[in-house]
Formats: structure tokens, sequence, C-alpha cells
């Protein structure tokens, strides 16, 4: 078991410095320092030397990889790779373009970013996987059909319709919850209410549909016939025998999804006024910000490898065939 792991973690390292270097190429080669600062500068303030004092107050006056006038240690270390890339490895993100730690801002905005995520999560894997067992125990029937029929029909429908929807039925008319805003401590419940439950809403259609797929294929295989001839009732060979086998296809999905819930959701966060690390990533972007930009790609990067790691590890709970190979 811990060997397998430790090969997981292996197996991340080389992936995550492609990523870096991947990320660092797309930031600093296709888009220079020169073309960041005329975006930040405007068209009116663009001059060369405006440009090289906007370069040299952010450290993008040095070299990229190698920098042969510092000589020794410092040729690596004194290089825009150093300092804007290779240290996010140690946590080390830098500032923003108005001054601020990205660091502490990441810090601070995550508890309103999981505030949101965990409880969608929990709740919207809760309803998704009960319906569909309920539709794959109704299977091929007029009850089936027809929630077929409405996991379709949501899923066509863009996120975005139901934030607005929400926000004006629920918010505007009916002045059940606030419309948008963030509180502190007990308070924020009021706020979190409504984004939650659109993001549960949401996603039900495309989720179930794809757990019932799940646990259809688990219904005609050998396994389950045996257990049917042994005379167990049929809510026992669903949830003893068909949801147990069909965690590992479940766990693909919703273990990887685990660690990006510390990214927040963009849309949610921005229409919801949530000051979480989606809308810090969306304000960045609109700001043309790229220390911020680049900083949430390399985290986003780190987590979603956590997660494929995290899905091994669950597989090796799941099935034992993992467990010892």
């Amino acid at each position: 078991m811990l060997a397998y792991i430790l090969r997981r973690l292996l197996y991340a390292i080389p992936i995550l410095i492609g990523v870096n270097l991947i990320t660092f190429a797309l930031f600093f080669i296709v888009n220079t320092p020169d073309d960041m600062a005329r975006m930040q500068l405007g068209i009116k303030r663009v001059t060369p030397e405006a440009i090289e004092k906007w370069k040299a107050e952010r450290g993008y006056d040095k070299p990229l990889f190698v920098n042969a006038a510092a000589g020794g240690l410092g040729s690596v270390t004194d290089t825009i790779f150093f300092e804007k890339s290779a240290r996010m490895f140690v946590g080390d993100f830098g500032r923003a373009e108005d001054g601020r730690d990205i660091a502490r801002e990441i810090g601070t905005r995550m508890g309103p970013s999981l505030a949101i995520a965990l409880p969608t999560f929990i709740l919207g894997l809760f309803v998704t996987v009960s319906l569909a067992l309920t539709l794959a125990f109704f299977r091929a029937t007029a009850f089936d059909l027809w929630g077929v029929v409405l996991c379709v029909a949501m899923m066509s429908i863009s996120g975005l319709f139901y934030i607005i929807g929400g926000q004006y039925l629920i918010a505007k008319m009916w002045r059940l919850v606030p419309i948008s805003g963030f509180g502190d401590g007990l308070d924020a419940w009021r706020f979190l209410i409504l984004p939650v439950v659109i993001g549960v809403i949401s996603g039900i259609g495309s989720s179930t549909r794809w757990y019932r797929t799940i646990f259809l294929e688990e219904v005609s295989k050998d396994y389950v016939r045996t257990a049917r001839a042994k005379g167990l009732p049929e809510t026992v060979v669903f949830f003893r025998h068909i949801l147990r086998n069909a965690l590992i296809p479940i766990l693909t999905g919703v273990v990887v999804v685990i660690p990006l819930l510390f990214m927040g959701s963009l849309l949610t966060e921005s229409f919801f006024g949530i000051p979480g690390l989606g809308s810090y990533t969306i304000d960045a972007i609109q700001a043309q910000d790229f220390a911020v930009v680049r900083s949430m790609v390399f985290i986003g990067s780190v987590l979603y490898i956590v997660g494929l790691i995290l899905t091994d590890i669950s597989y090796t709970l799941v099935d034992p065939r993992i467990r010892f190979s």
C-alpha cells in the first residue's frame, strides 16, 4: 500500500514540473514582459522608458532562464523563471499588481470558497446518487423514462440560467434571502443558501444521468443475478452490492473534484459577490493581473494532481485487486 502511494507521488513530480514550465512559457515567452507592460500601462503612456521602468519595478527586466552576468548560483536564481515560477513550489507567489501579498489573499479567500463548495458538493452527491439509484431501481418504467427526460432537460440548460433565475425568483421577488454579498460568522448562512441550492440543482441533470448509467451497467452482471438467486430483496441487492461495486467509477469523478473545491466557482462567486478564490481569479483576469492568474493556474494544477493521487488511493480502499498489485 505504501509503495503504491509512493509510486503515484513520484509520478506526480515530473507532471507538476512540466505544467510549471508550460505555464511559464505561456506567460513569459508567448506573452513577453514587454507585452505585459504595454497592457498594464495603456496606449497613452506606452514609451520605451515607461516599459523599462515597469519591468524593473516588478523584476521583469531579468533574463528568462540564465543570467550570465550574475555568475555562480545567481546565474540561475537571478532570473525571471526562478523568481516568478520556481518559487511557487515553496508557496512564494509574490505580490499582485496592487501590491497585496497573493498567498495572504489566497488564505483569506479560501474560507468563503469552501463555505459554498463543500455543502454543494456533499449535498449534491447525496441527492444525485439517491436519484440515480431510484431511477435504476424503477428501470424500464414510466418513472424512469420521465426521470431521464427531466435530467436531459436540466443538463441542457446553462448554469447561468439557474443563477439569474434563482436570484430573480427567490431573492428579488420572494425576498427570502439576500441577492448577493457575504457576511461574517453565523450571519454568512443567509448568503450561502441560494448559491448552494442553485449549485445542487444545476448539477442534478448530468450527475444523475451518469450515475444511473453506472448502476444499470452493474445490474446485468453475474454477481447481481447470484444475489437475486439467493433470495435477497431487491433493496439489499441495490444498496449493499450494486452501490458498493459502482463506487470505483463514481470515485473517478468525485475524488478528483475534492481538491478543486478550494478553487471556488468562477460564475457563482462572481454573480453572488462572494469574496472567494473564483471571484479573485475573475477580477485578476479583468484587471490583467498576470501574477495572480499565474498563481491560480499553478495552484489549480497542483490540486488536480492531488485529486488524481487521492483517486488512486481510494481505488485501493475499494478494490483489493489494486491494493496488492
